[in-house]
């Protein structure tokens, strides 16, 4: 990924908030033939980044790739930006439009896990840790016997062994001050939440 300093991204706290704040990412992987496949899925990060755990429907191909070099692209918030939100364009009118966004790319080598206890351990995992924010949790339990014993026969279990992590977020860094803050306050007056998500980021 290209990365002007600016933008770069490498407090090892900050990236791992951007993983857990997106959940969710699209799993690229190379096949024998070197032509790519890719699945969007959600995910669990450890603390330290070094391993992403996730499952996939058994059908899906992507799975059954591993080992393979892979790469999951985490796209964390996005929004356009408008040139008329500078300060600067009434000055001189060289501004053009861009787009604000914070995006962190996983590498690493891809495993999979067809093995019903680490699946069910991996779901268990991911849904306790979506579940919790929630004032009533689903839990795996509250399902009768088996069903979830059975629905776990129908997926198979990803592993992101991670070798390297790259974190973008392109916030009008560049920009000077009264034009960053210009970006940040057109960017929450649109009233959206995907635009409102960008400008919290820029604060």
């Amino acid at each position: 990924m290209y990365e002007p300093k600016p933008f770069a991204e490498e407090r090892p706290e900050v990236i791992l908030g951007l993983l857990r704040a997106a959940g969710y990412g699209h799993l690229v992987a190379a096949g024998g033939d070197g032509a790519p496949a890719s699945t969007p899925l959600p995910f669990i990060v450890d603390d330290a980044v070094s391993v992403v755990r996730a499952h996939l429907a058994r059908p899906n191909p992507v799975w059954r790739l591993a080992p393979a070099p892979a790469l999951l692209i985490v796209p964390v918030t996005d929004a356009y930006v408008s040139p008329s939100w500078y300060p600067s364009k009434a000055e001189h009118e060289r501004v053009v439009p861009t787009w604000n966004y914070e995006v962190v790319h996983v590498h690493g080598e891809l495993r999979a896990h067809d093995d019903a206890g680490w699946v069910a351990a991996q779901v268990r995992e991911l849904t306790d840790h979506n579940e919790s924010p929630l004032p009533a949790p689903w839990s795996v339990d509250d399902p009768p016997d088996g069903f979830v014993d059975q629905m776990v026969r129908g997926i198979v279990g990803v592993e992101l062994l991670v070798s390297r992590v790259i974190a973008k977020r392109k916030l009008s860094q560049n920009r000077d001050e009264p034009d960053r803050l210009g970006a940040r306050d057109g960017l929450r007056s649109t009233g959206t939440a995907r635009s409102s998500a960008i400008a919290d980021a820029m604060d």
